[in-house]
């Protein structure tokens, strides 16, 4: 099975592309989605996380997400333990996922594909393209935020520079570009 890894800066339009690419019949694992349920669910990442940061940050009704993003929020030290408890663990559900699709090819969508290290688990990248004020608008539309606050959230991920340059394809995402084609062209050199 070939798996591919999906990614792009906020904005991009990576989650139009995934979806894109499972109208082909090519079913996407949605890391962030994936990752949100199991922080909330995996007995492995409770433990783990209990043990960092004490028991109360599970009440009840689940994860206290408020309490968690107070320890991480400012502190790269503690959110790199946070996500070394936790990209493993979607790693390994991502993988498991993947063994039981019954396609010739799968893919994993992931902002931070890279940054991850769930690049080293698919057989080619795929990032998606968008210039930055493109991106900036489509996050105003999409989410209730200050132009700011999207900014901040883009110099927050890896630089576009580094994803293109790492990543086996590109596609643009521009508004000017078809996105079918690129998607089509992207899929018949995968399958040489």
């Amino acid at each position: 099975m070939i798996k591919i890894g999906i990614t792009g800066g906020i904005g991009s339009g990576k989650s139009v592309v995934a979806a894109l690419l499972e109208l082909s019949g090519i079913p996407v694992y949605i890391a962030d989605t994936e990752s949100k349920r199991l922080t909330a669910t995996s007995p492995v990442i409770r433990e783990k996380l209990i043990a960092l940061f004490g028991k109360e940050l599970y009440t009840a009704n689940g994860l206290d997400k408020k309490r968690l993003a107070s320890h991480i929020f400012g502190n790269p030290e503690q959110l790199g333990q946070v996500n070394a408890i936790i990209h493993p663990e979607v790693n390994r559900h991502f993988l498991a996922w993947a063994e039981r699709q019954d396609t010739a090819v799968c893919a994993i969508e992931s902002a931070i594909l890279f940054e991850s290290g769930f690049n080293r688990v698919v057989d080619t990248t795929l990032m998606v393209y968008a210039p930055m004020e493109i991106r900036i608008s489509r996050v105003l539309e999409r989410d209730a935020v200050s132009r700011e606050e999207v900014i901040r959230r883009i110099k927050s991920q890896l630089p576009d520079e580094i994803k293109k340059e790492k990543a086996d394809h590109v596609i643009i995402n521009d508004g000017q570009q078809a996105l079918l084609p690129q998607i089509r062209a992207f899929l018949t050199g995968l399958r040489k």
